[in-house]
């Protein structure tokens, strides 16, 4: 299993460019079951989650033709319904979470699909149940393997219903839509989730012939078609990324300009991060962070300490927690990281605490950062990363260390991040990969 060596220490200079988005491209990439026609994806991020979909599609019998970097063309004509009952289909598809979210397509087109239970990361407990109550709503029926370990699903024609989601899951709301869209007669999703991702699939499957109304609300109206065709989509940017650059580059001094950042998307993550103290000039489509000595926490208006946590869309993505919580680490003041969606999404902190940072980890859930204003630099240590977001944030507390750094099990950073090493060496990193 491959680490990463990183030498501390050294200022960034330079401009970077994010992957396209990665939780966006799980989604689309299943989307393109939907059609016997043409679908062509652009600024698909060579990263291992997706990659591994993209072999599970072809496994499937989607043609899958590589056009140029970042760009693929599939058509879902013919599909293999008997590999869902293989070995292999269970090995890969339980190897990625985002496997779910072939089940609404495959049910739609096809009135029947299977599925293992998935992996991803190890960040608490992440239960399925938004997805299969919504498609149980559409006229699906479950049956649980416990030999195999497969749910395996049937609908012979799904019907429209009327369905208020338990929670305002991304994935959820994906899966669910994509089975809507080819069902009989009318579907309401209430409580919806509107993440930008969302709005992308909804715009794409619009374009595909789907009737949805409400796209970018949290009330979706779709009207079943008998078929879809095919089109072509632009994946955003990855917005993990924009938000991981900036912490970046405050916690290591860097002057970095982040490039192509499709700002109107990033929601809120921006005025976060200036919270923090740092400073974020925004640039036509780029984002600029200059170098700063010194960045400081704001405080509430009644001189509170500041709290950041994270919330459903248009509140700040779970998926930027751990970058906050590390980039608060060499602020001016305190902060209190309250982490509400994922119970274990934390417990990387002890690493950090190694390093020679101030965090009192009060839960699962909230952990309160004390800054040390940069009067001490974070030591270096060997780590372990344990999941995607964590090992980005370790990766940023380790270039600002002094020192030489290890973290181990860099494949879970890799499932994420597409070259990083290789893109922040050429703005002046030290990252080996050994």
């Amino acid at each position: 299993m491959s680490s990463f060596e990183i030498q501390g220490g050294l200022q960034l200079k330079g401009n970077i460019t994010p992957q396209g988005a990665k939780n966006e491209a799980l989604q689309i990439l299943c989307a393109v079951m939907l059609t016997s026609e043409e679908v062509t994806i652009n600024n698909i991020p060579d990263i291992l989650d997706v990659n591994k979909l993209i072999d599970l599609l072809a496994a499937l019998g989607v043609i899958v033709t590589k056009k140029s970097t970042g760009s693929y063309t599939f058509k879902a004509e013919s599909i293999d319904l008997d590999y869902m009952e293989t070995e292999e289909f269970r090995k890969l598809a339980s190897s990625l979470r985002g496997s779910v979210m072939i089940l609404g397509p495959m049910l739609a087109r096809f009135g029947k699909g299977s599925i293992p239970k998935p992996g991803g990361d190890k960040i608490g407990r992440r239960r399925l149940d938004t997805h299969f109550i919504g498609l149980h709503k559409l006229g699906a029926s479950f049956d649980f393997d416990s030999v195999k370990g497969f749910t395996r699903v049937t609908a012979p024609k799904l019907k429209g219903a009327y369905m208020l989601l338990d929670e305002a899951s991304v994935t959820g709301t994906a899966n669910v839509l994509m089975a809507a869209v080819l069902a009989e007669g009318k579907t309401t999703i209430f409580n919806a989730a509107c993440e930008p991702y969302l709005v992308q699939l909804s715009e794409m499957l619009v374009r595909m012939g789907a009737k949805i109304e409400g796209i970018g609300s949290n009330l979706l109206k779709i009207e079943g078609v008998e078929k879809l065709k095919g089109t072509s989509h632009t994946l955003l940017p990855d917005m993990i990324e924009v938000g991981s650059f900036i912490g970046l580059a405050a916690m290591t001094r860097s002057d970095i300009t982040i490039c192509n950042v499709n700002y109107s998307a990033l929601g809120i993550i921006p005025d976060v991060f200036r919270k923090l103290g740092i400073i974020i000039e925004h640039q036509g489509d780029n984002i600029h962070i200059p170098a700063q000595d010194h960045y400081e926490v704001e405080s509430f208006m009644d001189g509170g300490i500041m709290t950041i946590s994270d919330a459903p869309w248009p509140g700040f993505t779970p998926d930027l927690i751990s970058v906050i919580l590390v980039t608060a680490i060499q602020a001016k003041g305190s902060v209190l990281v309250h982490q509400k969606m994922f119970e274990s999404r934390l417990f990387f902190v002890d690493k950090l605490i190694d390093m020679g940072a101030q965090i009192i980890l009060c839960d699962p859930h909230r952990a309160t950062v004390i800054g040390l204003n940069r009067e001490h630099r974070l030591k270096a240590i060997r780590m372990s990363s344990p999941d995607i977001r964590a090992g980005v944030a370790l990766l940023i507390a380790a270039l600002s260390a002094k020192g030489t750094s290890i973290i181990d099990n860099i494949d879970q950073i890799d499932r994420g991040y597409q070259n990083i090493d290789g893109r922040l060496n050429a703005i002046g990193a030290q990252i080996r990969r050994v």
